[in-house]
């Protein structure tokens, strides 16, 4: 089941935006996110896209992970 776009979870989103502002995220929002994903539990479009950006992010070395 997919919910509206902006009906998303605004914790989910408070956190990718801290970590787009700051550039880098910690090894355990990294996991949080990644299970975020992998989970069944039901994650609007708009929060999955956001998830992805910041993979994207990292992928693209704009991103870093830190412990």
């Amino acid at each position: 089941m997919r919910t509206l776009p902006g009906k998303g979870n605004s914790a989910t989103k408070q956190l990718v935006d801290r970590i787009l502002a700051a550039g880098q995220m910690t090894r355990q929002e990294y996991l949080h996110l990644t299970s975020m994903l992998l989970s069944t539990s039901k994650m609007t479009d708009e929060e999955r896209s956001q998830i992805n950006r910041i993979f994207d992010q990292i992928h693209a070395g704009r991103t870093k992970l830190v412990d």
